[in-house]
């Protein structure tokens, strides 16, 4: 993992230019403090931030092709870089020579060069990545994001008509007017013209289910193939060469990933204990949870408490790093910020995490008033499209603050496929607990995989199983910084996305002053959510309509420590 930035089509000359960008690129310096590399030509600039993972002695960056024409610069894993390189070495006799490091990700620039502008429409590639690559030939730009948008990437343009491309918009603020959020499953082909850069986004992904105008899938599940398929995915993650661990809260997606990697490690002959890590307030469900979880398992486990007023200290830090002012992101990233720094201090660089699962599998606790399964799937879909602006970039921003990068197997492009080619009344609860066809995969008589009791653990969302105190702290303190007249008067303030509780507003105000530009505002999702509905979703039940908190807490008559009276914006226990 690492933080890439490019420019393109500068105004000024290259050596005027260059030491704003090296200013710029060390705003990025968080995401890849081991190293870091620049490439300038006259009108091209390509910078990058190195957390080396794969390829230690021989991954720096950016790389370049032997004639030194082609110049990349990549955040990410490319899970699948092998069968790529020996499918190159089979249409390209020889081309086996042209490799200059060990990297996973130079397999870009030989489908690049092989392929073409389009290579990511005619090869599948697996991982999660976002990438600038520079043919100063050609005088050609191309970009991409990954399927799922798991890794951060932003796009602008300057007020001289250059072209800018960057991991964090922090980066590139400063400089541009407009920018905005690079798209998932999306590349970009670009080159000069009369106005400068420009170019076109052209959709990569292949998969019915990523247009959300496919038919509903009907494959019918089948446990076996299901834990081969998911078995399969946390394997091709554990591609490293620097001590790794993984984020064990306790519940059901965290834990799988956990006894998962704990069965492939034992069964490659590795004796090394697998190391685990938790975070959550004193005497938490997620602590107890995890702890069970990691004596079942046998893991090297580390429990991290923190306290509320830590929690309220790091807010100004978490909202610089994630670049949003998203209630529900923001709750769950403090606690993940704080234990990323934690596991910095450990010696580890890369742990694997459980996200996107409830997206796929409809485990948030408002999919049980789902009314069928076409609705189901829809938001299901709908969910996963906007994935990157939610759970991913926390997972990603929150760890990558401390230089740890977040592996998210349930996004697997190949096991997404077959997860959303499924029948969905396959994922409705019914009367049943959500993610049923999940718990029953790894349900295992004679060989368990887990307590039954964390199994069958209901749904807590991060920011509640760190302690339900979290969360009422947060909007006690809003309440106390947020004046009723403030409130009033917040379509004036913020007219982009106008707070509409307390707590989104101190999130506002902290989000206008790192990055004050309108722009920045509209990078962020909007809308009302019922535990982490998509806005759609909120029509699903009347109960629903005037009770739009993100917290799982929310809904009546699922959630077993529900809220017992709730007004929106207001709650009392």
């Amino acid at each position: 993992m690492c933080g890439i930035l490019g420019v393109f089509g500068f105004a000024e000359p290259v050596d005027v230019i260059r030491p704003r960008v090296l200013r710029y690129s060390k705003m990025l310096r968080h995401r890849g403090p081991d190293w870091n590399g620049i490439h300038c030509s006259h009108s091209a600039i390509l910078a990058h931030e190195r957390l080396a993972i794969v390829g230690l002695n021989s991954g720096a960056q950016p790389i370049t092709d032997k004639e030194q024409r082609i110049f990349l610069s990549v955040n990410g894993e490319i899970y699948n870089h092998l069968a790529i390189r020996a499918q190159l070495e089979k249409d390209f006799p020889g081309i086996e020579e042209d490799y200059m490091t060990d990297s996973d990700c130079e397999v870009l620039i030989h489908l690049y060069r092989k392929k073409g502008p389009d290579f990511l429409r005619e090869t599948r590639i697996n991982g999660m990545f976002a990438f600038v690559l520079y043919d100063e030939r050609a005088d050609r730009i191309v970009a991409g994001r990954d399927h799922a948008g798991m890794i951060p990437l932003y796009q602008g343009n300057g007020r001289d008509g250059s072209l800018w491309f960057a991991s964090e918009m922090k980066a590139i603020q400063e400089e541009c007017e407009p920018f905005e959020v690079f798209p998932p499953g999306h590349y970009f082909v670009g080159s000069k013209g009369p106005a400068g850069y420009s170019g076109l986004r052209i959709p990569f992904m292949s998969e019915a289910w990523f247009s959300g105008s496919d038919p509903i899938p009907g494959t019918k599940w089948d446990a076996a193939t299901f834990r081969d398929q998911l078995t399969a995915a946390v394997e091709r993650h554990l591609m490293t060469e620097v001590p790794f661990g993984v984020l064990l809260s306790g519940g059901l997606d965290s834990s799988l990933v956990a006894a998962i990697t704990n069965r492939l490690i034992r069964a490659s002959g590795n004796r090394d204990l697998l190391r685990s890590f938790c975070i959550g307030l004193a005497g938490s469900p997620d602590l107890a949870a995890a702890q069970k979880v990691a004596d079942f398992l046998g893991t090297r486990h580390y429990s991290f408490e923190y306290t509320i007023q830590e929690g309220l200290d790091a807010l100004s830090d978490v909202i610089y790093h994630l670049e949003t002012y998203d209630v529900t992101t923001i709750r769950a990233s403090t606690p993940m910020f704080l234990m990323a720094r934690k596991i910095k201090a450990t010696g580890v660089k890369m742990v694997l995490s459980g996200e996107g699962s409830d997206e796929v599998f409809a485990g948030y606790l408002y999919f049980h008033k789902a009314p069928n399964r076409e609705e189901l799937h829809r938001e299901s879909v709908r969910k996963l499209r906007e994935l990157h602006q939610y759970d991913c970039l926390r997972a990603n921003k929150a760890m990558m603050a401390w230089g740890v990068e977040a592996r998210v197997p349930f996004l697997d492009r190949d096991f997404l496929e077959y997860a959303m080619s499924l029948d969905p009344a396959e994922k409705l609860s019914g009367n049943r607990i959500e993610k049923h066809l999940v718990r029953q995969s790894f349900d295992v008589q004679g060989d368990p995989y887990l307590p039954e009791e964390v199994l069958w653990r209901q749904k807590e969302q991060f920011s509640d199983g760190v302690g339900y105190g979290w969360i009422d702290s947060l909007k006690a303190q809003a309440d106390r910084q947020i004046t009723d007249l403030q409130m009033q008067f917040a379509a004036s303030r913020f007219p982009i996305h106008p707070p509409t509780s307390k707590e989104a507003y101190l999130y506002r105000e902290i989000f206008e002053h790192h990055f004050p530009s309108p722009f920045a505002a509209k990078t962020v999702p909007y809308g009302p959510s019922i535990a982490c509905s998509s806005p759609a979703a909120i029509a699903w039940d009347a109960s629903f309509q005037n009770n739009a908190d993100p917290s799982g807490r929310a809904i009546h008559g699922v959630h077993q420590q529900a809220y017992r009276h709730q007004e929106f914006g207001k709650e009392s226990i």
